[in-house]
């Protein structure tokens, strides 16, 4: 494998996308919890971008990543659920936080299903997940994988220590490594392990626990 690398935040996630590396991002609360518990409860696939309000340091394109999973949904012949927030309020409010994003949903012609709040492991209660593809829209994971898929990255991911309704933290760390390490075979690229937030030790020690095992795996 060309490069492991391990970093953290939006500007690190975008440094790893310029360099063409698989990318996972984790977010322990709650971003990359809620995109395993939905990868467990059968999504066909999984985005992340920010919110409207996002304003990261480095560049991002909610409306892109929209249309990239509205493609994708399209293709499958399927419908897009939005995990976003606020957690607390109406669906409404939800909306109105990421109308970029849908706008670039409906503009591939896809179908908006649903705009949940982003719950963690509890989030595939809500709503079916098996075939659809979700765009996780939050202001620290989202941002990071949006910067790294705008910056270029071979692949982007997600991982995280935390347990799902479908198997405990150990799995989820151990399938997030394994993950990364297929795409990253696949593709003959090297992998970054991204710390969504570097104020958040959840994040920071979860990274380094993947890394480790993704390290294992590649040695």
């Amino acid at each position: 494998m060309r490069d492991l690398i391990l970093t953290s935040d939006a500007s690190g996630s975008a440094m790893a996308g310029k360099m063409g590396l698989v990318v996972l991002v984790v977010d322990v609360i709650d971003f990359s919890t809620s995109m395993e518990a939905v990868i467990d409860s059968g999504a066909a696939a999984v985005y992340g971008t920010g919110t409207d309000s996002a304003r990261p340091p480095v560049e991002i394109n909610p409306y892109r990543i929209g249309n990239l999973a509205g493609l994708k949904a399209v293709r499958l012949g399927t419908k897009v659920i939005v995990v976003a927030e606020p957690r607390v309020g109406a669906e409404e409010d939800r909306r109105s936080a990421v109308s970029k994003v849908i706008g670039g949903i409906e503009a591939a012609g896809a179908e908006v299903a649903c705009v949940l709040p982003n719950m963690g492991a509890e989030t595939p209660v809500m709503a079916d997940m098996k075939g659809m593809v979700i765009v996780g829209a939050t202001n620290t994971g989202g941002v990071a994988f949006d910067a790294a898929v705008t910056a270029g990255a071979a692949s982007v991911l997600t991982g995280t220590v935390a347990r799902t309704l479908n198997k405990d933290g150990f799995s989820a760390a151990r399938d997030s490594a394994a993950r990364a390490v297929e795409e990253a075979r696949k593709l003959g690229q090297g992998i970054a392990v991204i710390a969504a937030s570097g104020n958040s030790p959840e994040d920071l020690l979860a990274a380094e626990y993947i890394y480790r095992l993704v390290l294992s795996e590649v040695r």
